[in-house]
């Protein structure tokens, strides 16, 4: 059998990974109780449920194995042991975010399938809660809203699951471990030879070559030039986590860009810089341009889960005090980025580091996550445009967590469900403060854009 093995973009994602910072992307969702009165689930039928719907997303049943002598990345393998009740966990509480916290603070144990679901039953309302984690290795931001979307229903009446038994496949030996990565290396050093057309991001014609090289080119630069500042955000990490979160109407987000002709995107980002403008004042600190890490998607993923995402750089213009001109430098910069399609630069760029024998892309892995090329992570996750419910609970609020890499303190994420944009500021224990002042900063920041518009 054809053996699946992480890219090296996922691989990547798996070394970075330590006591002090656990890899898992995720969200912590509030739902409504049912509009029509009925009883909220149970913490049973929800894991029920869980379990019915498991057949349509096959990884989520599937274990790392290691190649043995570490030649090669690891394989996913059907999890004979696989039990639902460690992956799907209850917990009654008053206070959600002690939940969250807790959950998010704890790594995912690399014996078994890299994802839980934590449900919280008794908040506020009636409410449920809901908090969800996958590694980075297994899914992307995008990836963990598709795994939340898999979990619910666009009725309260939800659809059923699989009614067919599940039995694992066949789990590969030493020996065929081996020699899958032999032909995986072979297959390597065939892309190696074809390097030069890789770099120039496969163009359809030699002809395009130059162009495509420029493009790898100026991602190169913009990745590592300017250095990142050094910045309060980085340094020694806790390995307690803690999620500040806001949410706000999209249509706040989209007045302003339709008014001065940016994206939703730009208007994260410029919020982002007024609130570490606002944050750096309250430090005493002179205002510093912050560099920020802004993951792009660069395609599917052929139906498999999985990354397939590129990274930008931009330099916050915090030291700018004019909001407007703050939204025009970030628009400006990343317009110019995308018409230069430096996103398919970076892309081509990972794809030639791909190529590298694994001790040489574990280097590559830990000299982008260096404090050194950025000091944190935005990223803009697309929700799902209609409303959802799981088992007639209606989602409320979704608010995202972005992985923190080593020595990174705090990554800012935003995504969209139920027309409400829901932003999840996530922190070392360290930055915990800071992260809910930042995300009251993004608050006023987007209300100073939203009077000028």
């Amino acid at each position: 059998m054809a053996l699946r093995r992480l890219s090296a973009l996922d691989g990547a994602f798996l070394a970075l990974e330590s006591a002090e910072t656990p890899m898992h992307v995720g969200w912590a969702a509030v739902f409504a109780p049912p509009a029509d009165g009925s009883p909220v689930p149970s913490f049973e039928s929800v894991r029920s449920h869980v379990a019915g719907r498991l057949a349509r997303a096959p990884r989520y049943r599937q274990r790392l194995v290691d190649v043995p002598l570490g030649v090669s990345d690891p394989v996913w393998v059907d999890d004979e042991n696989f039990d639902v009740t460690a992956h799907v966990r209850g917990a009654h509480c008053e206070d959600f975010g002690v939940l969250v916290d807790e959950v998010l603070s704890t790594p995912l144990a690399h014996d078994r399938p890299l994802w839980e679901l934590w449900i919280a039953t008794g908040l506020d309302g009636g409410r449920l809660g809901v908090v969800g984690k996958a590694h980075h290795c297994l899914v992307d931001g995008l990836g963990a809203v598709e795994l939340m979307a898999l979990l619910l229903d666009m009725t309260p009446e939800p659809e059923r699951g699989e009614s067919e038994p599940w039995a694992p496949g066949r789990r590969p030996g030493p020996f065929e471990l081996l020699t899958d990565a032999v032909g995986e290396g072979l297959g390597r050093a065939w892309r190696v030879a074809r390097a030069p057309l890789k770099l120039a991001g496969a163009p359809s014609r030699v002809g395009e070559l130059p162009a495509h090289a420029v493009r790898s080119g100026r991602a190169a630069l913009h990745t590592l030039a300017p250095l990142a500042p050094s910045s309060p955000l980085n340094g020694p990490m806790s390995a307690r986590r803690h999620l500040a979160c806001l949410s706000r109407p999209l249509e706040d987000l989209k007045v302003i860009k339709r008014r001065f002709g940016t994206t939703v995107n730009d208007v994260l980002l410029a919020a982002s810089a007024g609130s570490m403008r606002a944050l750096q004042h309250e430090r005493d600190e002179p205002p510093t341009a912050v560099k920020a890490m802004v993951p792009v998607s660069v395609g599917e993923t052929d139906g498999e889960w999985g990354n397939r995402i590129a990274f930008l750089f931009l330099s916050l213009p915090c030291e700018e005090p004019d909001p407007l001109w703050r939204l025009r430098d970030v628009h400006v910069a990343m317009r110019d980025r995308k018409q230069g399609r430096e996103p398919e630069g970076a892309d081509a760029m990972l794809g030639l580091i791909s190529l590298a024998p694994r001790p040489l892309r574990r280097v590559a892995s830990h000299v982008l996550a260096d404090p050194r090329v950025s000091n944190l992570t935005i990223s803009n996750i697309p929700g799902p445009p209609m409303e959802l419910y799981l088992l007639g609970c209606q989602v409320e609020r979704a608010y995202p967590v972005v992985p923190l890499t080593p020595n990174h303190g705090m990554s800012i994420g935003m995504t969209t469900v139920t027309g409400q944009a829901c932003f999840g500021v996530y922190a070392q224990a360290g930055l915990a403060e800071d992260a809910d002042r930042l995300v009251d900063g993004i608050d006023v920041a987007i209300d100073e854009l939203l009077a000028l518009s």
